[in-house]
């Protein structure tokens, strides 16, 4: 049995530069666009998702204090963002502690930069807001999860919800 414990360390990186200072990171949500149907034959109403279409996401990050590297994310253009964690989990078959590598790919564009306070040997609560047009997730290498707004990809774990809806719109 495998029991997950939770993130043992992140790094995030733009341009294979590390950003240091970073506090934690809070990942897109994923919501789909719903709509509710009801009519002829329905004995109510019920909320109807859209496959592969989501609400805007967005990608939070947190600093301890204003740096530089913070200033830089303000920039107002697309930057690429890797998220690199080390997740562990206990694997009681194996007697031992494990290490998963798991990496987020982004693509977000600034919309709020938090300077935070100034308060004597205290964190600046630094931060900014991020709206993301492309997310990934890879874990161990593999990839579980792309969704690519622009490009029509939905893609969860080896399939592509999306590429009927590609073929039909001529995209494919």
């Amino acid at each position: 049995m495998k029991v997950d414990n939770g993130t043992t360390n992140f790094a995030v990186y733009e341009d294979a530069t590390e950003f240091y200072g970073m506090a934690e990171a809070t990942l897109p949500e994923i919501s789909q666009i719903t709509e509710e149907v009801k009519g002829a034959g329905i004995a109510g109403a019920f909320n109807g998702a859209f496959v592969g279409h989501i609400e805007a996401m967005t990608l939070t990050l947190n600093f301890r204090s204003v740096t530089a590297d913070a200033i830089k994310l303000a920039e107002p253009r697309n930057h690429q963002l890797d998220l690199r964690a080390a997740q562990q989990y206990w694997d009681n078959s194996a007697g031992k502690f494990i290490q998963q590598a798991v990496k987020h790919v982004l693509m977000v564009t600034p919309t709020k930069f938090a300077p935070g306070k100034l308060a004597p040997a205290a964190s600046a609560e630094a931060s900014g807001e991020y709206a993301a047009t492309y997310f990934a997730t890879y874990i161990d290498g593999k990839k579980v999860l792309e969704i690519d707004i622009i490009n029509f990809i939905y893609y969860i774990n080896g399939t592509d919800y999306l590429a009927d809806v590609r073929k039909a719109l001529g995209k494919a």
